[in-house]
């Protein structure tokens, strides 16, 4: 009696190959929320739309869903250069096989790290670079990349809160101003942020706000 025969084969090297750019794949999709929030424009950028919501005075105005998908198109917007870099010198050698994998990550590194060290403080990238232990950097090509994320984030945090300061400025002053008409005027019961709402959406729409603040957001990178 004949017995069925199972035969199992395993790919070579070009199917071990493929397999590991596919968990490398795989891997980089489930870190690029993180990539996203951390090492792009996307965190001054959402941040002072968040300001700017808190200070008009309307709290779910813009709704969540729109300020994120705001600051993610202006975000887009502002590294398009760089992620064209990225792209030509690194995702297309690597997809025609010119250039290994490693390479690959270095070359797009590159472009980023150059965007990043645009927007960092020295002082807050001396914080991180004496933490480390590591010898002061000759070129930008040596800072090391534990000290520059940290202290790009920090300085994006500290650059979102001076632009959420003068946003907050103008509209700060016309609730003064409505608070003090409305208690001259004896009306001490009438909540001065009901009276004021009105005021304000009316000032940010006759300056143009949307136009103003997004040009301002994205001329901030340099």
């Amino acid at each position: 009696m004949n017995l069925p025969s199972i035969s199992l084969q395993i790919g070579g090297a070009e199917h071990a190959s493929t397999s590991v750019q596919i968990v490398a794949l795989l891997t980089l999709l489930s870190l690029a929320p993180a990539i996203l929030v951390t090492l792009t424009a996307f965190v001054r950028i959402v941040i002072v739309l968040s300001f700017l919501r808190q200070a008009v005075g309307t709290q779910s105005m813009p709704p969540n869903q729109v300020i994120v998908s705001l600051a993610l198109f202006l975000t887009f917007f502002v590294m398009l250069p760089t992620l064209r870099e990225m792209q030509e010198k690194a995702v297309v050698p690597w997809q025609r096989s010119e250039i290994a994998d490693t390479e690959a990550l270095t070359r797009a590194y590159d472009p980023l790290r150059r965007f990043m060290l645009r927007q960092t403080r020295e002082k807050d990238l001396a914080l991180f670079v004496g933490a480390t232990g590591a010898a002061r950097p000759q070129s930008p090509d040596d800072v090391p990349p534990q000290a520059l994320l940290p202290a790009f984030l920090i300085s994006e945090l500290k650059t979102a809160f001076q632009m959420g300061f003068l946003i907050y400025v103008p509209f700060l002053i016309l609730d003064m101003v409505v608070a003090s008409v409305l208690t001259s005027m004896g009306m001490i019961t009438l909540p001065p942020v009901l009276i004021s709402l009105p005021f304000k959406l009316m000032l940010f729409v006759l300056v143009d706000g949307w136009n103003v603040l997004t040009g301002s957001l994205v001329q901030s990178f340099r």
